[in-house]
């Protein structure tokens, strides 16, 4: 066999998106040759995904001629020729605007390609006594054979160039029996899941990804983050990241010996639970985080501060920030004072507005508002940017406010005087009432989130409109009743 001999590795890009053909140094002399033929920390830095090979298999082919494929299974493959050489030929069998893309390219020793799961590979030996090997990042199992795609190697559209026709090569009876591209079912893409999907923001990430069937929504009713059942019923080998939404947030609640433990339950265990879901099936988690994890001793919050909670709803936030920081694949978005669909602030003081109630309100807790849309849209920028992993600040921008501030905002945008609020300290509001301690300073620092490309709107304009759509809800709700 003769082997060009090259000295460094280079990847190089195809048509097919994902899929990358590479170089391989191979060392030779009067013995024979050396390679590295799988070598991870080199391939991930010139830009092949880590993706956590965990089976080795070798396709040894007798007779030049012989043609396997062409089959998509739902896991990645590397590629590579132990001895011989091969004709190798790849099409794009994913949803997608690459469906059918098709890659061809010879291959000997000194070369490896990455396939994406998805991708059709099939491949005709040139030489006799070729063995083909390959990475596989799953293992086997009757039901991933459930989910393989197929292509016919003599699919017209393919038109792909076989050195040896077919009607001579060594082929299998299910092989020629796969059907044109024409009737191909393309491989979906992996899901996204959206715990938590009846909350606040669960809801403002429906309107996030309306229409797109790659993102499946999960209420309590559809997953309990609790229940080890729910986890288990799940096949994880069809999802690529988990957005978890949900969260206890009963702040002062969960001061008391029941609300301790739900707190914990489900900022704590059931985190502990994704996070362990996501390093066993290698899935990005995106899980949401407070700024009741600081103490509010600084004027303004960065990602790298550490931890300094007040309360248990805070030292509960902060234990499942821990967990999920081990994640290889993980975001921590930070937020505070959230505000969407649903009971929250805004709404209570634009009802107090319509009804003509003053009200005093904290003024020396400061911070900014956090819209769910802009909370939503963050997320997705992260996902689709491929922005570094780990933690990023994310609430709307602005100047930093009191709640005494927000709440005289509102009253001014539903027709009511400023005047009308009042402002009282924490320690006075909170005088005749059990509370959980609160930070007293929630500003989070955005210039992390803002490198990667996401600007978040002003909280003025994102509370214009929200009150806005209060007042008109208000007013049919009048002209309905």
């Amino acid at each position: 066999m003769s082997i060009e001999f090259s000295k460094k590795l280079t990847a190089h890009e195809t048509p097919i998106p994902g899929v990358v053909l590479y170089d391989l140094p191979v060392h030779g002399d009067n013995r024979g040759w050396f390679k590295e033929n799988w070598q991870r920390e080199k391939m991930v830095a010139l830009g092949l995904p880590d993706f956590r090979p965990v089976q080795n298999n070798i396709s040894f082919n007798e007779k030049a001629g012989t043609t396997r494929g062409i089959h998509a299974e739902p896991w990645d493959k590397f590629i590579s020729v132990a001895t011989g050489r091969i004709f190798g030929a790849w099409v794009d069998l994913r949803e997608g605007p690459s469906f059918g893309a098709v890659f061809t390219a010879e291959m000997d020793a000194s070369q490896a390609i990455f396939i994406p799961r998805g991708v059709g590979n099939a491949f005709q030996t040139l030489e006799d006594n070729t063995a083909y090997t390959y990475l596989v990042n799953d293992h086997w199992s009757a039901d991933a054979q459930g989910q393989y795609t197929f292509l016919n190697l003599a699919d017209e559209t393919a038109a792909i160039g076989w050195p040896v026709p077919l009607e001579e090569a060594e082929l299998s009876d299910k092989d020629k029996a796969h059907p044109r591209l024409a009737d191909v079912v393309p491989m979906p893409a992996k899901k996204i899941l959206v715990v938590g999907a009846d909350g606040q923001l669960g809801k403002a990430l429906r309107e996030q990804y309306d229409g797109d069937a790659t993102v499946e929504f999960a209420g309590r009713a559809g997953f309990d983050l609790c229940s080890e059942a729910s986890f288990a019923e799940r096949n994880w080998k069809n999802y690529s990241t988990i957005i978890n939404a949900a969260a206890y947030t009963a702040v002062d609640a969960a001061e008391t010996a029941e609300g301790r433990a739900a707190a914990w339950a489900v900022n704590v265990a059931a985190v502990a639970r994704l996070a362990r879901t996501a390093v066993d099936h290698d899935l990005t988690l995106v899980h949401v985080s407070s700024d009741y994890v600081f103490d509010g001793a600084r004027e303004s919050h960065n990602e790298t501060e550490p931890f300094t909670p007040l309360g248990v709803y805070g030292q509960t936030k902060a234990a499942g920030d821990a967990v999920v920081s081990v994640v290889p694949r993980h975001y921590i978005v930070r937020t505070s004072w959230v505000i969407g669909e649903g009971n929250n602030f805004v709404r209570t003081m634009a009802s107090l507005a319509g009804r003509g109630i003053e009200p005093s309100v904290v003024n020396d807790q400061i911070g900014r508002l956090s819209f769910t849309t802009d909370i939503a849209a963050g997320i997705d920028h992260l996902l689709r940017s491929g922005a570094p992993y780990g933690t990023y600040n994310l609430t709307s921008d602005g100047p930093e406010q009191s709640w005494a501030d927000i709440a005289a905002d509102v009253y001014e945008l539903s027709g009511a005087s400023r005047e009308s609020v009042s402002g009282v300290s924490t320690t006075e509001y909170f005088a005749d009432r059990p509370a959980a301690p609160r930070p007293l300073n929630s500003t989070l620092d955005l210039r992390k989130i803002k490198d990667t490309g996401y600007l978040p709107h002003e909280s003025i304009h994102r509370l214009t409109d929200y009150v806005r759509g209060l007042v008109l809800e208000s007013v049919q709700m009048q002209r309905n009743g």
